[in-house]
């Protein structure tokens, strides 16, 4: 039988009382790293071996290295996290790169996740695919009622072909691959590069900087946007939940409650106190604020998973300022 054309569930699955191999790709990036945190003060993973992949272990748009990797480890489940990402220039000059090295790398993970009889996928999703014109809050139902912002199209849609992919595996080959999508993720192990990051650890590089050079703190925008942030090893846990107890192809949320909305000038607040900067903050309202809010619903996940508590925003600045101070020589900047 060409193992290609069998179903998710056939020939070759592992006995139940062999040990689960988890493979997460992207596994040095911020989430891949609050997974690993978790994971080693989680009792419960020491029945299973987890296999975090970096780029040092073979290029994932790559068919026979992603291949390679899969024989290598034959993991049981997989959380896929690796994506070509960058921020608002590198998106609109390279849609092409952010197009062809996104569909590629899903195509393989999710191919060769079906030809090994992996027996859970989860990849990540991001709040960039939901329809540009949209009501609020958004919901899962949504993704594909509109196009996404021109300004990251190529990348949405490559994004949102793995929901797309996930319903097809599921109706031919019978998988279990389903996909979340995350609000703004902060916490250690971020990329705080100035001009090509997040908001949360390019302002926390920003304050650093100007505490360390006694400079006044110049922040792009108004400060009057919202965003719901949702801190790295939070996600973490949500995740590992996802691998074990989610059960359907349909996309799930992972996000704090609409209530736990923070302006960017909160946030810009949060930092400066963790930080101790008493220098001068200065908004530079010339610069683009960007969407005014982007505000999604966790009612899915409140309602599966009701008891979930979410660290305290200004807890979960506090510890990112306290890693990037501490890591700033190895940080990614």
């Amino acid at each position: 039988i060409n193992a290609e054309y069998m179903g998710c569930f056939g020939i070759g699955l592992k006995m139940a009382s062999e040990k689960n191999v988890i493979l997460v790709t992207g596994g040095s990036g911020l989430v891949g790293q609050g997974i690993k945190t978790v994971i080693e003060q989680d009792g419960s993973a020491k029945e299973e071996q987890w296999v975090f992949l970096t780029s040092k272990d073979g290029d994932l748009r790559n068919y026979e290295e992603t291949k390679a990797i899969f024989e290598k480890y034959k993991p049981t489940h997989v959380i896929h996290l690796a994506a070509f990402v960058g921020g608002l220039f590198r998106n609109m000059n390279y849609p092409v790169e952010f197009w062809q090295y996104n569909i590629a790398i899903n195509e393989n993970i999710l191919k060769l996740s079906q030809i090994h009889k992996v027996k859970k996928l989860v990849s990540c999703l991001s709040t960039c695919i939901f329809p540009d014109k949209t009501t609020y809050p958004i919901d899962e139902t949504m993704i594909h009622n509109g196009p996404p912002h021109s300004s990251n199209e190529a990348y949405a849609y490559a994004k949102r072909m793995i929901d797309v992919q996930n319903r097809a595996y599921h109706t031919q080959y019978g998988c279990n691959f389903t996909s979340v999508i995350p609000t703004n993720i902060y916490g250690p192990h971020d990329n705080y590069h100035l001009e090509d990051s997040h908001v949360i650890p390019g302002l926390i590089h920003k304050t650093y900087l100007a505490k360390k050079n006694g400079t006044p703190l110049t922040v792009a925008g108004t400060g009057k946007p919202l965003r719901q942030f949702i801190y790295s090893a939070d996600l973490a846990k949500l995740f590992i939940w996802v691998l074990r107890h989610y059960e359907s192809s349909e996309p799930i949320i992972l996000s704090v409650d609409e209530k736990d909305e923070v302006t960017i000038k909160e946030v810009v607040e949060a930092i400066v106190e963790a930080m101790e900067f008493k220098g001068e903050v200065k908004f530079d309202t010339s610069k683009a604020d960007g969407q005014y809010k982007k505000t999604a619903s966790n009612q899915k996940l409140r309602s599966l998973y009701p008891g979930f508590q979410f660290i305290d925003f200004k807890t979960g600045v506090k510890q990112s300022v306290d890693w990037f101070v501490q890591n700033y020589d190895s940080a990614r900047k």
